[in-house]
């Protein structure tokens, strides 16, 4: 892959807002992309050297005009229709060289923005890893799930796991290869996740392991498994993986996350590698939020993963 959009290189950071909750179990998450950048994304980019254009906004009806449909893909049609949207305009961004950087919404629009850019890529000869930064492992099927979310779907789709007409956003199944798989932060997985998870092979560093070795070196590996093989690497930060003493304004709090330090050191250890291909925010609900104060954070680890460092 043309490393021309790549952050350590200053280039062009293409953002996308991607509104939509339908995937969510609670309303509010639609609102992220505005909370961002009321919060003074587009500056904080531009302050780091980059030109900052717009590839434009894919809204999602409100579920008052949607119909839920089947009780275990809640909204799959609807999703379907954003996700595809997403794929589409993600995948012309890396085409002409542009470093996409996705605003959400819940993580359901992953199954699009990473099946976007891991086409485009594959176009190119190469391969994407993926980081998935959460506090759930998105690992459940209509078949498991029990909420019937498609949020918490949204890995397992990539990896191969899913409804037809979601695996079937990109061209090929899996989207990514479960090889290249890391999820960081993990701290509250369904039962039949777990079996998913094994079956799949994906590697989750749960917030247990991550405080017995450190996470430093559960980054690095997570890095290490990203990159061995490809052309770079996706990072999809769900934004409850942090604690909620610190990310207050999130659909799914789980206490014991990540603290605001871990949650920079990510980004910055991410932004090291130079092989970071695209980065996402999801999950920022800022009618639980106090203040903003959740937008800001992540305004700080999207600064972070684009290369803001201390010195």
């Amino acid at each position: 892959m043309s490393g021309a959009g790549r952050p350590g290189e200053r280039g062009e950071v293409a953002l996308l807002s991607v509104s939509i909750d339908l995937g969510a179990g609670r309303r509010g998450v639609d609102m992220g992309p505005s909370a961002l950048r009321i919060a003074g994304v587009v500056d904080a980019v531009e302050a780091l050297g980059y030109r900052v254009t717009e590839a434009g906004t894919v809204n999602a009806g409100a579920p008052e005009m949607a119909v839920p449909g089947d009780p275990s893909a809640r909204y799959l049609q609807e999703i379907r229709e954003v996700c595809t949207v997403a794929a589409g305009r993600v995948r012309a961004e890396v085409a002409r060289g542009a470093f996409p950087l996705v605003l959400g919404g819940d993580h359901s629009l992953s199954i699009g923005t990473v099946a976007g850019i891991a086409d485009q890529v594959r176009s190119e000869g190469g391969s994407i890893g993926l980081i998935w930064v959460d506090a759930h492992t998105d690992m459940n099927t209509p078949a498991i799930t029990p909420s019937g979310n498609i949020h918490g779907m949204s890995l397992s789709v990539l990896t191969g796991r899913g409804p037809e007409s979601l695996l079937r956003i990109g061209q090929e199944v899996p989207a990514v290869n479960p090889a290249n798989v890391s999820v960081l932060g993990a701290r509250e997985v369904d039962p039949r996740e777990r079996e998913a998870v094994r079956e799949t092979g994906i590697r989750v560093f749960t917030m247990s392991e991550i405080d017995e070795r450190g996470l430093a070196v559960c980054v690095e590996e997570a890095i290490e498994r990203a990159m061995a093989g490809t052309a770079g690497f996706h990072v999809s930060f769900d934004l409850d993986s942090v604690d909620p003493n610190v990310a207050p304004g999130v659909g799914t709090p789980v206490m014991g996350g990540l603290s605001y330090r871990e949650a920079h050191l990510i980004c910055e250890s991410v932004a090291r590698t130079g092989a970071l291909v695209g980065f996402e925010l999801v999950e920022l609900n800022p009618v639980l939020d106090l203040g903003n104060r959740t937008a800001q954070l992540g305004v700080g680890l999207i600064e972070s993963a684009l290369g803001k460092r201390i010195l």
